[in-house]
């Protein structure tokens, strides 16, 4: 069983940032690749970035690529996401999502809203 838990979302501006955090529980966290997804009102789910096991590979969305960046910190079991340049389109429940050998684990997400 893999707990997560995000940390980081708000309001904030158009133009503004955020860094979002997703604390893991496990001790095989360095074995999970890691992703960001995000859930608009009225909308599907949406994949926002991965990140591999080394944090030496990373995919982005066309719609956040240049804007935002994935990373990873195995020794403090948690994956972040840098977000610049936030457009009110970015507004959204965050989740983080660990795949693991046995299958894949979601948090329960943070709010972020960005004002026009």
């Amino acid at each position: 069983q893999v707990q997560l838990v995000e940390s980081g979302g708000g309001l904030v501006q158009a133009g503004g940032s955020l860094r979002l955090s997703c604390a893991a529980s496990g001790r095989t966290f360095s074995s999970y690749v890691m992703r960001w997804f995000r859930q608009a009102p009225g909308k599907e789910r949406e994949f926002v970035a991965s990140i591999s096991w080394s944090g030496g590979s990373t995919y982005y969305s066309d719609s956040v690529k240049g804007r935002f960046t994935i990373s990873r910190d195995n020794a403090k079991n948690t994956v972040y996401l840098q977000m610049n340049s936030l457009k009110p389109e970015d507004t959204a429940v965050y989740c983080c999502a660990a795949q693991t050998k046995v299958g894949t684990y979601w948090g329960q997400g943070t709010q972020v809203t960005v004002s026009s």
